[in-house]
């Protein structure tokens, strides 16, 4: 009986095909970028399964613009998903919250505010910072009254006009007062009009209710010609470090946990850099 023994080819490629799709498969699962938020894996079966359900964001007034795109695009990542933001300041975000007001993911103007909640264990995870902005003064379009700094923002009032500024429990406001006492200027309480949030602030400009007010750049630039920006000098300006987190009380941890990481990766990044936000 003649036995039959297979030699080895010296062109057989099984085992370099085999390779080579374990190093396709490698890198297509780190290529996945901000697309990984699509699915979650099952810890118990480990497969994966596309994420659903709600997710209700409570954010600062000043990412409606930047938040609203940002929700879009995570949206179109995981068609299962709806995102639901309610845009407000942040001080009163923080209260609502802490009163029990349903959210998912929190993402507030300052890291002050996170941190009350923070302290008061309602956040799962620790808050990240995702993005920065600054200051700036503005005016009715075209600037009437020649504002070319803080110090022509306190003359406007002192001849009688009107200067805009945020609630002083507001972020915004927050910093405009820790802008104006490092430049030594005082504006008279009686001159100034307060408005809830910043974007109630920068329409008190806008409307012409106000001769002139301090918001972030990204409102004054969201604003386009509806009002004049004057730049308040790096030396005196505030840096306001935006965070964001997954409340401890979430209902749909892995999507909320998705939208934050989408937050933070590149295609919601890049929407906050054209809407004038800093990088973290």
């Amino acid at each position: 009986m003649t036995v039959l023994r297979r030699t080895a080819d010296p062109l057989d490629r099984t085992p370099v095909i085999a390779a080579l799709l374990v190093v396709s498969l490698v890198v297509a699962g780190c290529s996945a970028g901000d697309g990984a938020a699509s699915a979650t894996r099952d810890p118990r079966s480990g497969s994966r399964h596309a994420l659903r359900g709600n997710v209700t964001v409570s954010a600062a007034a000043s990412l409606k613009e930047a938040f609203t795109e940002v929700a879009k695009d995570f949206e179109a990542v995981n068609p299962g998903v709806v995102v639901s933001i309610n845009f407000g300041s942040s001080a009163d975000l923080a209260t609502q919250i802490d009163s029990g007001a349903p959210a998912d993911v929190v993402a507030f103007a300052a890291e002050s505010d996170m941190t009350s909640l923070e302290d008061a264990h309602l956040l799962s995870g620790t808050p990240e910072v995702f993005a920065t902005n600054e200051l700036v003064i503005v005016t009715k379009p075209g600037n009437p009254d020649k504002v070319d700094g803080l110090t022509g923002l306190a003359a406007v009032a002192a001849s009688g006009g009107t200067v805009s500024l945020c609630a002083e429990a507001a972020p915004c406001g927050r910093y405009a007062t820790q802008v104006l006492q490092a430049a030594g200027v005082a504006i008279p309480t009686g001159r100034i009009t307060r408005g809830q949030d910043v974007r109630a602030t920068l329409a008190a400009v806008a409307d012409g209710d106000a001769d002139g007010g301090i918001v972030y750049l990204t409102d004054a630039r969201a604003a386009g010609s509806e009002v004049a920006t004057v730049t308040i000098p790096a030396a005196l300006n505030a840096v306001a470090r935006y965070p964001i987190a997954v409340v401890e009380s979430t209902t749909n941890a892995a999507a909320s946990t998705a939208f934050m990481r989408f937050v933070l990766g590149d295609t919601a990044q890049s929407v906050l850099r054209h809407a004038g936000f800093g990088a973290p």
